[in-house]
């Protein structure tokens, strides 16, 4: 068979479970589809129907490792895209990539996209407004940075996902025995003021370093907020010719724009001061967004941002992608954390539910769609103190991300 006429192969990597969507639509293009992912989540429902081949390895943490595994694969099999599932997994298939010489984002630009500290300066850099930062490496400077920026703070690692691992100091000396206890890792960590407001996010898709889709969401609460504290997850889509939509919306393709990312998506986070109003760039990531935001964009717009990702994936600017035309309905999401491995969510029944989440145990998860934002938070407000009162539990934050 030659090159041209033999079934091109996609490896998707992935140490959580996610991603059924993406690999479905890469089948249904016609590609081949291998995972590689790890041994604790292998017999997670992945979408076998739409697998070629499934390898685990014990876990991820030894690149070297993971390098010489695809490699060892890639002898009997000819790789033409690799694709991460996980934020994650962003940065180890950028070298996976380049190693092989394959299409798509590569390790510098990856870094933008991972790095919160190369996120920052980056931004910094290019006009785009960030909390005051200081790299967690001289103490010295760290010291100028405590003097001279006003408190609370938050440490954040630089490479964990959404809030993974951050820390709220409210005073100096609180941070320099945690500083002591990370040692040889303080240097992987950043300090940033901590901004009081609210905080959105805006999900991407990108075609020729341009934001072709995007839609503006506002989180009822802080996540921050919500896994340190504990509380119920929810987020809504907002008036797209609101003054908050369109800000967002401009301020994320600057996003998009000056930290080069040429195909995909991309999930982006701001927060808007409650001092003086103004939209900071939190994080962003070259990845769906999780705690099903995905469904929420969907059940909004109708545009499924996995499947849209996969086709662009799969293309890299070889063949011609067509941006999705969304619908222009409104949607909210929620999804907290139960004293039930299997809770009853029957008695939410409103018409407007479009999606439940049942394949999650000790979690209750809906999402609503209404022609009318204004009812989408009324139903979102509405399920709150419900779900508080018969549903909701509470565990302690995790400082790192399990599978």
């Amino acid at each position: 068979m030659s090159d041209t006429s033999r079934p091109k192969t996609i490896l998707c990597v992935s140490s959580f479970f996610k991603g059924n969507r993406f690999i479905e639509q890469c089948k249904k293009l016609g590609w081949k589809t291998v995972l590689l992912t790890v041994e604790n989540i292998l017999k997670e429902p992945w979408a076998r129907g739409a697998l070629d081949e499934v390898f685990a390895m014990p876990n991820f943490n030894d690149r070297r490792a993971v390098i010489n595994a695809v490699a060892f694969l890639a002898r009997t099999r000819k790789f033409d895209r690799i694709a991460p599932l996980d934020d994650f997994d962003v940065e180890l298939v950028a070298h996976l990539r380049e190693h092989l010489r394959i299409p798509g984002m590569g390790d510098t630009t990856a870094r933008y996209f991972r790095d919160k500290l190369a996120m920052r300066a980056r931004a910094k850099d290019r006009g785009i407004l960030v909390p005051e930062f200081v790299h967690v490496l001289n103490h010295d400077e760290v010291r100028q940075y405590l003097a001279n920026v006003e408190g609370p703070w938050v440490l954040k690692p630089r490479s964990e996902a959404s809030s993974v691992g951050i820390k709220k100091i409210r005073k100096p000396e609180e941070l320099w025995p945690i500083l002591e206890q990370l040692a040889d890792q303080q240097s992987y960590y950043l300090l940033e003021k901590m901004i009081p407001g609210d905080c959105y996010h805006v999900d991407s898709v990108i075609w020729d370093r341009k934001v072709v889709f995007a839609e503006a969401s506002k989180y009822r609460r802080p996540m921050l907020e919500v896994s340190h504290e504990g509380g119920i997850f929810a987020s809504r889509s907002l008036p797209r010719d609101g003054d908050e939509a369109t800000g967002l919306r401009a301020i994320n393709a600057d996003v998009i724009r000056e930290f080069g990312h040429v195909r995909g998506v991309a999930h982006t986070e701001f927060i808007r001061g409650a001092h003086d109003g103004r939209f900071y760039f939190l994080e962003t990531a070259a990845r769906v967004g999780g705690a099903g935001i995905s469904d929420l964009v969907e059940a909004a717009t109708g545009v499924n941002l996995w499947e849209e990702w996969a086709k662009i994936e799969i293309s890299q600017g070889e063949t011609p992608y067509t941006p999705p035309a969304p619908r222009n309905d409104y949607a909210g999401i929620i999804v907290s954390l139960t004293r039930f491995e299997q809770p009853d969510n029957t008695p939410f029944n409103d018409p407007e539910i479009v999606w439940r989440m049942n394949d999650k145990p000790w979690h209750l998860g809906l999402v609503v769609r209404s022609a009318d934002p204004a009812r989408v938070e009324q139903l979102i407000e509405s399920y709150v103190p419900r779900i508080q009162r018969d549903y909701h539990a509470v565990i302690p934050p995790k400082d790192q991300a399990t599978s």
